[in-house]
């Protein structure tokens, strides 16, 4: 059986300000909330998608973390930076045909059909597989495997809600994926936890003197 873990990105200003992301870094509580979840992503492959704030929650989490294209955000062109408040009272028009049809992009970057499209191939490959893989990777990934876990039209990742550092847990049984859950909240674990996941992704974890801390016996 294949497990995999979904996992989003930190917060950052582009989050906080329902703003489409640029490459932004994770903003100071993104950084402190990821820190204090170190370890908590359990053991396993580690993937992340390229963006900057990607690869810095899997550094911040312990996961030495290979980057994934697949799991990169959309392309969201011209509006990168904007809010969808503002782009809506700038230019509704756009803004509806973009929502109402997903092989639209007025902002002349990745369709939303694209990015599904993408993710679909993706979770196909890592069906073939077996073994636990932790991905941090974009909400809009995360709602488009879920939505092609259960089977469920594209429209349906406007129904869905994934909030920064929260998980989804897939289950592929004989190339098929069910849902094991979503949008849960990472829970702290203990140091000794901590430094014997760290271990496992062929990382150290540091003590309070910043000396590396061992891991503890199993």
């Amino acid at each position: 059986m294949k497990r995999l873990i979904l996992i989003r990105h930190g917060s950052t200003s582009a989050v906080r300000g329902a703003a489409f992301p640029v490459d932004e870094p994770l903003d100071r509580q993104g950084v402190e909330a990821a820190m204090a979840l170190t370890g908590a992503a359990g053991r396993g492959i580690a993937l992340c998608g390229p963006s900057l704030r990607a690869r810095e929650t899997a550094a911040l989490l312990g996961l030495d973390a290979a980057v994934d294209h697949a799991l990169d955000e959309c392309d969201f062109g011209a509006w990168r930076g904007r809010s969808l408040a503002d782009l809506h009272a700038e230019d509704p028009e756009a803004v509806g045909l973009w929502l109402g049809h997903p092989d639209a992009a007025p902002h002349g970057g990745e369709t939303l059909a694209e990015v599904h499209r993408r993710v679909d191939r993706w979770l196909a490959e890592q069906a073939t597989g077996d073994g636990r893989t932790i991905a941090i990777t974009s909400g809009g990934v995360i709602k488009s495997a879920v939505a092609i876990a259960l089977g469920a039209p594209i429209d349906a990742t406007w129904q869905i809600d994934v909030t920064p550092l929260c998980f989804t847990e897939l289950h592929a049984h004989d190339g098929r994926w069910s849902m094991a859950c979503v949008n849960a909240p990472l829970a702290p674990v203990s140091p000794q936890v901590a430094a014997r996941n760290l271990a496992a992704q062929g990382l150290e974890s540091e003590g309070a003197d910043g000396a590396a801390e061992e891991p503890a016996a199993s």
